[in-house]
């Protein structure tokens, strides 16, 4: 069944942090995959879900950089994997399918933001190869313990930033068009979404149900590229290098950033749901395109027929099968 793109209420809000939401829920007996699980958001979500009783598995780009992060969190695995490389996409995938375990939460968390020009061995775009395809594959490598789990669920990290850029069909890798980081960005946080939205209809059948998340404005790694200049010419900074009342009113701590990943992940609010985009610890809202407002989800971000379109492409370009 379709979950309507509407808040539900949940009675949270933006302000409510990651322990809040979840609770007392016991997650003891569940098992998660959590990228980028060493820094920032994904540390957060990491340490969470391990205090109410989960096993997490981090695969890190930076192993050391990880055990450091994750040195007094209980029930850890760390192993190599680099969302840029799809080798060791495979080589996870494939380690972890030998164990025959069966693979209760997906969380892709980690990416990068505004980066400059660059294209992989295969041509793709970084940022739309990194925040998109890499966890394509790796929800394809993972995709039979999701289904074994039976009772699974799929949280992609999405974007507010979605509303820079719907996909272009035509030229996703900006082979051809003239680069513009931001609107590189937005579209790999629009495919995010749209991802999000084709694994739930795909899923829904075997007991794995997937959300797409907008965290928040959060100031964390992942703003590691992007200048004073670059938040000036979205709005995030005046001439003056200071930011505005009203963007300033956005932020959010980490803890906070955290709580709408680990909502959707374990709220039994969410029961029966999935495909959509959510915000502030609940189901946001669809606006329409023109809108001003800095919330809400875009048309082009829970398109059916372009989240279909974009999953086609995607197993075309990886040359891969969720079969």
């Amino acid at each position: 069944m379709t979950t309507v793109q509407y808040p539900l209420p949940s009675g949270f809000d933006r302000t409510t942090t990651a322990e809040e939401v979840l609770g007392n829920a016991d997650l003891t007996g569940k098992l998660a995959v959590v990228t980028g699980g060493y820094a920032g958001l994904g540390l957060e979500t990491v340490r969470v879900l391990s205090k109410a009783g989960a096993a997490i598995i981090i695969p890190a780009r930076d192993v050391e950089k990880a055990k450091a992060a994750l040195r007094d969190v209980p029930r850890i695995e760390i192993y190599p994997m680099d969302l840029s490389n799809p080798a060791s996409i495979d080589t996870f995938g494939q380690d972890f399918a030998a164990s025959g375990r069966p693979l209760d939460l997906l969380i892709g968390n980690a990416g990068v933001m505004a980066t400059p020009l660059a294209h992989d061995d295969r041509g793709f775009e970084r940022q739309f190869a990194t925040n998109h395809l890499g966890h394509f594959q790796l929800a394809a490598q993972l995709w039979p313990a999701l289904k074994r789990s039976g009772n699974a669920r799929v949280v992609a990290l999405s974007s507010g930033a979605h509303r820079f850029s719907a996909i272009d069909f035509d030229d996703p890798n900006y082979r051809h068009r003239a680069y513009d980081a931001w609107k590189a960005y937005g579209q790999s946080k629009t495919a995010n979404a749209l991802f999000a939205a084709e694994l739930d209809r795909r899923g829904a059948v075997h007991g794995v149900r997937a959300f797409s998340v907008h965290p928040g404005s959060i100031r964390t790694e992942l703003t590691r590229y992007v200048s004073d200049a670059d938040m000036e010419a979205i709005g995030f900074r005046d001439a003056d290098g200071n930011i505005p009342a009203h963007i300033a009113a956005l932020f959010k701590t980490i803890e906070q950033g955290a709580a709408t990943t680990v909502w959707c992940a374990t709220s039994r609010q969410l029961d029966g749901m999935g495909g959509v985009y959510c915000e502030n610890c609940d189901i946001a809202e669809a606006l329409p395109a023109d809108t001003k407002e800095l919330r809400g989800v875009m048309p082009w971000a829970m398109d059916a027929e372009a989240a279909e379109r974009l999953w086609t492409l995607s197993e075309k370009l990886l040359d891969i099968s969720f079969q």
